[in-house]
């Protein structure tokens, strides 16, 4: 990274102490902000032209297309996945799960998410580490349609042990009055479709770390579950996102009435949000096809169905609520634009638990 024209032996000698000898570089900053620039620029769409280096994102909602809109934020992290993409080197891909995230949780509400912003915290500015993190925000701001519109760099030399980092991620979406989700017609009988997932997402990470562990096995050790791929590699799968995809089939059916994104907890904790009290979820877990990394967790660790059921998503990223009649046309509508639709069960009422499990996980 660049430096002072002055030494930091010149500076101490002279009292001429630099931001620099205290461990800030500012010209690495703007170093970083020339490189990821045209990757910010990469992101626009309607309502933002993602310029950055100002003091605030703007958006134009009525360029945007809104009439009457709502607007819906969400905010998150990538956890100890962190600790993965650290260790490995691989720090494309986090960015996806950083927006995935957020964005996520903006469309199970019925928002179309409009622009992001991200906050990345380090001890000492690595350029080329925090362009491969930015580059995967920017990949992930692309499949969902975000903007990114602005972000933070923080480096706090003494905060972070040398090489770690932290990310935040802020979404806002909107959507206009009146078409918020979940409904409020949510009824017995409605049919529970299930959106797959592209692996471990980015919850869960603690216990994946300490199987692991136990397993004896190291980052670069093939991975037991896939041929020709490190353990790593294999982890490091990326978040979905079921942004595009949900957006198309609000669009073109009216059967949704709810939707769950499944992250940490589960099933169990996250299908209940979107639900009536009243009411419940009944699932056969039989039909879902469990991948291999959740099957090798579960024996590599020991771990009971019902505690993989709260801790993973295991094969299952989001749940779609849907009009009993309308069912076929909305899993068709998902297919049609590349989404493979497990069906799930039904909505139940007069049972004394949220969510009831018949069947066994393929683990």
């Amino acid at each position: 990274m660049s430096q002072d024209t002055t030494s930091s032996k010149d500076a101490q000698t002279s009292n001429g102490l630099t931001y620099a000898d205290a461990g800030v570089d500012i010209d690495a900053g703007n170093d970083l902000v020339k490189k990821i620039s045209p990757l910010v620029k990469a992101t626009s769409r309607p309502g933002a032209d993602s310029e950055i280096g100002g003091f605030g994102g703007l958006f134009d909602l009525k360029g945007a297309g809104f009439t009457d809109p709502i607007l819906v934020a969400a905010n998150d992290g990538v956890g100890t996945k962190l600790k993965i993409a650290i260790e490995t080197g691989q720090h494309r891909t986090v960015g996806i799960d950083l927006v995935a995230m957020c964005v996520n949780d903006l469309i199970v509400q019925g928002a179309e998410p409009l622009f992001f912003l991200d906050y990345y915290a380090t001890g000492a500015l690595d350029v080329e580490t925090a362009t491969d993190v930015v580059a995967g925000i920017a990949d992930g701001c692309r499949l969902s349609g975000a903007a990114l519109i602005g972000g933070e760099t923080a480096e706090m030399p003494g905060m972070y042990a040398k090489g770690d980092y932290d990310l935040a991620g802020f979404a806002v979406g909107a959507a206009e009055r009146g078409s918020l989700l979940p409904r409020p017609d949510v009824k017995e009988g409605d049919v529970l479709l299930g959106l797959t997932s592209s692996g471990v997402h980015s919850n869960g990470f603690s216990m994946v770390r300490k199987i692991v562990e136990i397993a004896g096995l190291e980052w670069s050790s093939e991975a037991p579950f896939a041929d020709g791929k490190t353990l790593g590699e294999c982890l490091m799968e990326p978040t979905r996102i079921y942004v595009k995809p949900l957006l198309t089939a609000l669009k073109t059916t009216n059967g949704i009435k709810a939707l769950a994104h499944i992250t940490g907890g589960g099933l169990p904790e996250n299908l209940p949000r979107v639900l009536p009290k009243e009411t419940t979820a009944r699932i056969d877990l039989s039909p879902i096809s469990v991948p291999p990394v959740f099957k090798w967790l579960a024996q590599a660790g020991g771990v009971a169905e019902s505690e993989m059921l709260r801790t993973f998503n295991c094969g299952i990223g989001m749940v779609v609520v849907v009009e009993e009649d309308e069912a076929e046309m909305v899993s068709a509508a998902l297919q049609q634009v590349g989404e493979r639709v497990v069906t799930l069960g039904r909505i139940e009422t007069g049972g004394d638990k949220s969510v009831v499990f018949d069947g066994k996980l393929d683990i």
